[in-house]
Protein backbone atom coordinates (compact mmCIF):
# COMPACT_ATOMS: atom_id res chain seq x y z
CA UNK A 1 0.00 0.00 0.00
CA UNK A 2 2.57 2.44 1.21
CA UNK A 3 4.80 1.53 -2.30
CA UNK A 4 1.31 2.71 -4.35
CA UNK A 5 1.14 5.65 -2.37
CA UNK A 6 4.80 6.76 -3.28
CA UNK A 7 4.44 5.36 -6.67
CA UNK A 8 1.27 8.20 -6.96
CA UNK A 9 3.75 10.88 -4.90
CA UNK A 10 6.16 10.70 -7.51
CA UNK A 11 3.95 10.44 -10.35
CA UNK A 12 2.26 13.85 -9.13
CA UNK A 13 4.93 15.68 -8.98
CA UNK A 14 6.33 14.57 -12.23
CA UNK A 15 3.23 15.79 -13.37
CA UNK A 16 3.00 19.14 -11.72
CA UNK A 17 6.98 19.91 -12.94
CA UNK A 18 6.15 19.20 -16.85
CA UNK A 19 2.85 21.07 -16.66
CA UNK A 20 4.82 24.09 -15.11
CA UNK A 21 7.96 24.04 -17.51
CA UNK A 22 5.67 24.06 -20.36
CA UNK A 23 3.47 26.64 -19.05
CA UNK A 24 3.96 30.24 -21.27
CA UNK A 25 5.71 32.33 -19.05
CA UNK A 26 3.73 35.58 -18.06
CA UNK A 27 2.55 38.37 -19.43
CA UNK A 28 3.33 41.91 -19.33
CA UNK A 29 1.93 45.31 -21.07
CA UNK A 30 3.70 46.88 -23.58
CA UNK A 31 3.70 49.88 -24.82
CA UNK A 32 5.03 51.18 -28.29
CA UNK A 33 5.60 55.13 -29.01
CA UNK A 34 5.76 55.47 -32.65
CA UNK A 35 7.34 58.41 -34.42
CA UNK A 36 7.24 59.74 -37.93
CA UNK A 37 10.67 60.70 -39.74
CA UNK A 38 11.12 64.12 -39.80
CA UNK A 39 10.72 66.75 -43.10
CA UNK A 40 12.52 65.30 -45.63
CA UNK A 41 14.12 66.34 -49.20
CA UNK A 42 12.26 64.63 -52.10
CA UNK A 43 14.48 63.68 -54.75
CA UNK A 44 13.36 61.93 -57.97
CA UNK A 45 12.47 58.05 -57.71
CA UNK A 46 15.70 55.85 -56.77
CA UNK A 47 17.22 53.90 -53.31
CA UNK A 48 15.37 55.71 -50.83
CA UNK A 49 17.83 54.09 -48.20
CA UNK A 50 20.74 56.09 -49.34
CA UNK A 51 18.52 59.35 -50.68
CA UNK A 52 15.90 61.62 -49.21
CA UNK A 53 17.31 62.34 -46.15
CA UNK A 54 16.32 65.19 -43.94
CA UNK A 55 16.34 68.64 -44.80
CA UNK A 56 17.47 71.17 -42.08
CA UNK A 57 13.85 71.25 -40.12
CA UNK A 58 13.63 67.29 -40.12
CA UNK A 59 16.64 67.20 -37.69
CA UNK A 60 15.42 70.34 -35.95
CA UNK A 61 12.32 68.27 -35.31
CA UNK A 62 13.97 65.32 -34.62
CA UNK A 63 15.77 66.80 -31.83
CA UNK A 64 12.49 68.52 -30.74
CA UNK A 65 11.07 64.75 -30.49
CA UNK A 66 14.22 63.60 -28.74
CA UNK A 67 13.78 65.63 -26.14
CA UNK A 68 10.01 65.10 -25.43
CA UNK A 69 10.67 61.50 -25.51
CA UNK A 70 14.00 61.98 -22.92
CA UNK A 71 11.91 64.44 -21.01
CA UNK A 72 9.10 60.94 -20.27
CA UNK A 73 9.07 59.28 -16.77
CA UNK A 74 9.69 56.61 -18.99
CA UNK A 75 12.51 53.91 -19.30
CA UNK A 76 12.34 52.92 -22.63
CA UNK A 77 13.20 49.60 -23.67
CA UNK A 78 14.30 49.64 -27.38
CA UNK A 79 15.14 51.84 -30.35
CA UNK A 80 13.94 50.33 -33.46
CA UNK A 81 13.29 51.92 -37.54
CA UNK A 82 12.77 51.53 -40.53
CA UNK A 83 15.90 51.26 -43.03
CA UNK A 84 14.39 54.55 -45.04
CA UNK A 85 16.78 56.94 -44.49
CA UNK A 86 14.90 59.43 -43.30
CA UNK A 87 13.56 57.42 -40.42
CA UNK A 88 17.27 55.97 -40.00
CA UNK A 89 18.20 59.57 -39.55
CA UNK A 90 15.13 61.01 -37.28
CA UNK A 91 15.81 57.47 -34.87
CA UNK A 92 19.93 58.41 -35.16
CA UNK A 93 19.19 61.55 -33.59
CA UNK A 94 16.50 60.47 -31.08
CA UNK A 95 19.37 58.08 -30.09
CA UNK A 96 22.12 60.39 -29.18
CA UNK A 97 19.52 61.14 -26.05
CA UNK A 98 19.33 56.92 -25.61
CA UNK A 99 22.82 55.79 -25.67
CA UNK A 100 21.65 52.57 -23.85
CA UNK A 101 19.51 51.84 -26.96
CA UNK A 102 21.14 49.99 -29.79
CA UNK A 103 19.22 51.12 -33.29
CA UNK A 104 17.79 48.45 -34.55
CA UNK A 105 16.66 48.33 -38.57
CA UNK A 106 14.03 46.86 -40.58
CA UNK A 107 12.66 46.32 -44.02
CA UNK A 108 8.99 45.53 -42.24
CA UNK A 109 8.65 49.79 -41.29
CA UNK A 110 9.39 50.99 -44.48
CA UNK A 111 6.85 52.83 -46.15
CA UNK A 112 4.19 51.63 -48.41
CA UNK A 113 0.94 51.96 -49.78
CA UNK A 114 -1.70 49.59 -48.29
CA UNK A 115 -5.37 49.56 -49.93
CA UNK A 116 -7.69 52.10 -48.69
CA UNK A 117 -11.06 53.56 -49.58
CA UNK A 118 -9.92 55.99 -51.58
CA UNK A 119 -9.73 55.12 -55.68
CA UNK A 120 -7.63 58.14 -56.69
CA UNK A 121 -4.90 57.35 -53.50
CA UNK A 122 -3.81 53.96 -55.10
CA UNK A 123 -3.78 54.76 -58.64
CA UNK A 124 -0.44 53.50 -60.65
CA UNK A 125 -0.52 50.92 -57.42
CA UNK A 126 -0.87 47.03 -58.65
CA UNK A 127 -2.89 44.27 -57.04
CA UNK A 128 0.28 42.87 -56.09
CA UNK A 129 1.79 45.75 -54.75
CA UNK A 130 -1.37 45.97 -52.48
CA UNK A 131 -1.06 42.87 -51.63
CA UNK A 132 2.63 42.95 -50.54
CA UNK A 133 1.96 45.99 -48.43
CA UNK A 134 -0.99 44.71 -46.50
CA UNK A 135 1.38 41.38 -45.97
CA UNK A 136 4.33 43.59 -44.81
CA UNK A 137 2.71 45.32 -42.76
CA UNK A 138 0.71 42.80 -41.30
CA UNK A 139 4.20 40.87 -40.08
CA UNK A 140 4.90 43.67 -38.82
CA UNK A 141 1.87 44.31 -36.50
CA UNK A 142 1.90 40.92 -35.26
CA UNK A 143 5.65 41.49 -34.10
CA UNK A 144 5.41 44.35 -32.30
CA UNK A 145 2.19 44.83 -31.14
CA UNK A 146 1.91 41.85 -28.63
CA UNK A 147 2.27 41.49 -24.84
CA UNK A 148 6.17 41.98 -23.22
CA UNK A 149 7.26 39.19 -21.66
CA UNK A 150 9.48 38.66 -18.28
CA UNK A 151 8.72 42.53 -17.53
CA UNK A 152 6.97 45.73 -18.76
CA UNK A 153 8.05 47.26 -22.06
CA UNK A 154 8.27 50.81 -23.85
CA UNK A 155 9.68 50.60 -27.41
CA UNK A 156 10.15 53.73 -29.43
CA UNK A 157 9.49 53.01 -33.42
CA UNK A 158 10.13 55.23 -35.74
CA UNK A 159 8.79 54.63 -39.35
CA UNK A 160 6.35 56.77 -41.75
CA UNK A 161 3.04 58.20 -42.20
CA UNK A 162 1.09 55.20 -44.18
CA UNK A 163 2.43 52.72 -41.48
CA UNK A 164 1.39 54.24 -38.36
CA UNK A 165 -1.97 55.02 -39.88
CA UNK A 166 -2.48 51.36 -40.46
CA UNK A 167 -1.09 50.50 -37.28
CA UNK A 168 -3.77 52.56 -35.55
CA UNK A 169 -6.53 51.33 -37.52
CA UNK A 170 -5.70 47.41 -36.93
CA UNK A 171 -5.27 48.43 -33.11
CA UNK A 172 -8.42 49.86 -33.19
CA UNK A 173 -10.51 46.86 -34.80
CA UNK A 174 -11.62 49.11 -37.30
CA UNK A 175 -11.31 48.66 -41.16
CA UNK A 176 -7.71 49.04 -42.20
CA UNK A 177 -8.74 50.57 -45.54
CA UNK A 178 -10.12 53.79 -43.26
CA UNK A 179 -6.34 55.08 -42.74
CA UNK A 180 -5.96 57.71 -45.10
CA UNK A 181 -9.00 58.92 -42.86
CA UNK A 182 -5.82 60.49 -39.77
CA UNK A 183 -3.45 62.70 -40.14
CA UNK A 184 0.06 62.46 -38.81
CA UNK A 185 2.88 65.32 -39.21
CA UNK A 186 6.38 64.68 -39.50
CA UNK A 187 7.78 63.73 -35.87
CA UNK A 188 4.69 63.48 -34.45
CA UNK A 189 3.77 61.02 -31.45
CA UNK A 190 1.61 58.26 -31.56
CA UNK A 191 1.17 56.27 -28.70
CA UNK A 192 -0.51 52.45 -28.57
CA UNK A 193 -0.12 50.24 -25.81
CA UNK A 194 -0.66 46.23 -25.72
CA UNK A 195 -2.46 44.89 -22.45
CA UNK A 196 -0.89 41.81 -21.12
CA UNK A 197 -4.32 39.95 -22.61
CA UNK A 198 -3.60 41.76 -25.77
CA UNK A 199 -5.99 43.94 -25.63
CA UNK A 200 -5.30 47.31 -27.48
CA UNK A 201 -5.74 51.16 -26.04
CA UNK A 202 -4.85 53.93 -28.59
CA UNK A 203 -3.17 56.97 -25.82
CA UNK A 204 -2.39 59.12 -28.40
CA UNK A 205 -2.08 60.50 -32.02
CA UNK A 206 0.04 62.66 -34.15
CA UNK A 207 0.64 64.34 -31.13
CA UNK A 208 3.01 67.39 -32.22
CA UNK A 209 2.37 69.52 -28.73
CA UNK A 210 6.69 69.39 -29.10
CA UNK A 211 6.61 71.45 -32.01
CA UNK A 212 6.20 75.33 -32.90
CA UNK A 213 3.55 75.85 -35.32
CA UNK A 214 6.46 77.09 -37.37
CA UNK A 215 8.05 73.82 -37.31
CA UNK A 216 5.38 71.55 -38.26
CA UNK A 217 5.26 69.73 -41.59
CA UNK A 218 3.23 67.43 -43.24
CA UNK A 219 -0.30 67.57 -41.84
CA UNK A 220 -2.52 69.92 -44.50
CA UNK A 221 -3.09 73.20 -42.06
CA UNK A 222 1.26 73.17 -41.73
CA UNK A 223 1.31 74.49 -45.34
CA UNK A 224 1.42 78.18 -44.47
CA UNK A 225 3.66 77.64 -42.01
CA UNK A 226 2.60 79.55 -39.18
CA UNK A 227 4.32 82.45 -38.20
CA UNK A 228 4.86 83.73 -35.06
CA UNK A 229 2.86 87.01 -34.18
CA UNK A 230 4.21 90.34 -34.59
CA UNK A 231 4.73 92.41 -31.22
CA UNK A 232 1.68 94.75 -30.54
CA UNK A 233 2.62 98.56 -31.08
Amino acid sequence: MMRAVSVFLVLAWVSIGVRAASAEPPAFKRTIYLVRHGEYDLKPQGDEDVINGLTPLGFSQARLIAARLRGMPVEFSSLTSSTMTRARQTAQVIGQSFPQLKLQTTPLLRECLPRTHRIEAMKGATPAELDAAEAQLNQAFATWFVPAKGAEQSDIIVCHGNVIRYFVMKALGVDPQAWLGLAVGNCSLTIIQVSPTGAFKVLAVGDVGHLPPNLQSGLPRAASRLAAPEAAP
